[in-house]
């Protein structure tokens, strides 16, 4: 019976101790490539949530909640997003694409900033959160871009759509909001 409290003692403490830190350095810049791969612990200027802090700032109603998941783009003049199939997403999330690649082109640096200027009302201090799926750097880069910028409130998701829907919680089908204007020739 000692063997077995022992047992179940020592089990419910590994329940209950969280993960272990990943050793992966924070890059000076931005990451260029292999998107999905393990991300260092943290964003220096910004929180790292897990789900329920997540949970917490979004039933709240204060945090804004942006998907940087990434898209193709057509390559006709002012072509739309190619979406070769849905995704999910925390509900009242906006989905900026490719906003959280390493070198994105001009016009899609002004249309991350236009965008979070419009969705903060010009609010530095204004909550976001920054995900998209597990180790995945998309949602690293964007966090770091945005405290960049100045944003103040940034918290990052590392464990994106994916950690929220492992808990059974609710979704939406995710929508990108319309490309930015193509960069001029």
């Amino acid at each position: 019976m000692t063997t077995l409290l022992v047992s179940l003692t020592l089990a419910l403490t590994l329940l209950a101790t969280p993960a272990l830190a990943t050793g992966v350095p924070q890059p000076e810049g931005y990451r260029l490539s292999d998107y999905r791969s393990p991300t260092p612990d943290g964003v220096t200027g910004a929180t790292t949530v897990d789900t329920p802090a997540v949970q917490a700032l979004v039933s709240r109603g204060r945090i804004i909640p942006i998907f940087v998941q990434r898209l193709e783009r057509s390559t006709l003049p002012g072509g739309p997003w190619l979406q070769s199939k849905p995704y999910r997403q925390i509900p009242g999330s906006v989905w900026l694409p490719n906003v959280g690649v390493g070198a994105p082109d001009a016009a899609t640096l002004g249309w991350f900033e236009s965008n979070l200027e419009r969705l903060t009302g010009g609010d530095r201090a204004r909550d976001l959160l920054f995900y998209c799926l597990s180790d995945c750097w998309l949602s690293w880069n964007a966090a770091k871009r945005a405290v960049l910028l100045g944003y103040a409130r940034v918290h990052w998701y590392p464990t994106g759509i994916d950690g929220w829907m492992e808990a059974g919680l609710p979704t939406e089908e995710a929508h990108p909001l319309p490309p930015p204007a193509a960069a001029a020739p």
